[in-house]
């Protein structure tokens, strides 16, 4: 071996014990995670005894029983209105659970996803409690898609069908989630949905009703958290956008911010303004619908960006608790 090559190889070498800012050493941080299939449980109850069925249930899934017909359902299971809650659900239900239990015959691959995810939780916040359980459920199509406590993370399948699912098409739901959400209804943004239901944990945004400014940078950092804990999963599954937005407004990053600049206040409270860079929308008014809406965290993302790049000894959890007027004049972002 010449001494170039070993010097190389001793470099792989110690990159692969260290890794690097992105991907640090997990290899002492161990995390597991045990799937409970919910749904298959709450399918087999005999709709003409409601009340056996849900007994067994409970005693099957002790940890999430009660939040999912509470926080889920929104009944008391043990009166008369809430068995028939549960009656008309399985009843309902039962073609959108045979479709995805077709379509998540095995949840191993989430689940891995998952477990990474979480090792990347515990190396930046050791004190952060994973749960033991990821539990899958279906709900209601209103209901909360994702559901965290100490002792399990749970996903509810049916925002999960398939963004050509059928059931997704029809006029009532396309009221509900319109297609540039609806589009995201699929397997590979289960693992970010639910790690942005951690990051709101542990670092929840509480800029709302503040300047616009602040609510860029606050909503960027989510993301900039977002990354850490999943530092291979396309930006795409991060932001919801398509590749085709993110090559959009990365090769225009320039104009779309001396646009912003030029025809807003950065510390403007106007609602309307507001809801034109923070909140779900085919497109960014004032811009190429090219550019997808929401797109204001996108921009403080890249605003973080530019700081930690100039800052590059702050950890990541220094950077998250400096004020958003520090992050973006420091930043000195200039977009070209």
């Amino acid at each position: 071996m010449t001494r170039f090559a070993f010097f190389l190889a001793i470099m792989m070498l110690f990159a692969a014990c260290n890794g690097d800012s992105r991907h640090p050493n997990l290899s002492k941080i161990d995390v597991k995670l045990e799937t409970e299939r919910f749904e298959r449980d709450f399918f087999r109850i005999d709709t003409n005894n409601v009340a056996a069925g849900l007994a067994a249930l409970r005693n099957a899934h002790p940890a999430f029983y009660g939040d999912y017909m509470t926080e889920i359902l929104g009944i008391n299971p043990g009166d008369s209105i809430g068995a028939f809650v549960v009656r008309r659900m399985i009843h309902d239900y039962r073609p959108i659970y045979d479709s995805l239990e077709l379509k998540y015959r095995n949840f191993d691959d989430v689940r891995k996803e998952l477990e990474k995810g979480y090792r990347y939780v515990k190396y930046y916040y050791p004190e952060y409690n994973v749960p033991k359980r990821l539990v899958t459920f279906i709900g209601p199509l209103d209901a909360q898609w994702v559901a965290l406590n100490t002792d399990y993370v749970a996903v509810g399948l049916q925002v999960f069908g398939g963004k050509h699912f059928s059931l997704y098409q029809s006029p009532d739901l396309q009221q509900m989630y319109p297609w540039y959400i609806s589009r995201r209804f699929d397997k590979e943004y289960v693992a970010p949905t639910a790690m942005k239901a951690v990051v709101n944990e542990l670092y929840p945004d509480m800029s709302t009703g503040r300047p616009l400014l602040e609510q860029l940078v606050e909503k960027g950092k989510q993301l900039y958290l977002l990354d850490h804990l999943l530092p291979d999963a396309d930006d795409s599954l991060k932001t919801g956008f398509t590749g085709a937005q993110h090559k959009f407004i990365e090769r225009n990053e320039g104009n779309i911010w001396s646009q912003l600049l030029r025809d807003e206040n950065l510390y403007s409270v106007d609602p309307s303004t507001l809801q034109t860079y923070i909140g779900e929308a085919p497109f960014t008014q004032g811009l190429p619908e090219d550019a997808p809406g929401n797109l204001g965290p996108w921009l403080g993302w890249r605003i973080v960006q530019a700081y930690a790049k100039r800052n590059d000894k702050k950890t990541l959890k220094e950077i998250l608790a400096l004020p958003a007027k520090t992050i973006y004049e420091e930043s000195r972002y200039r977009p070209k």
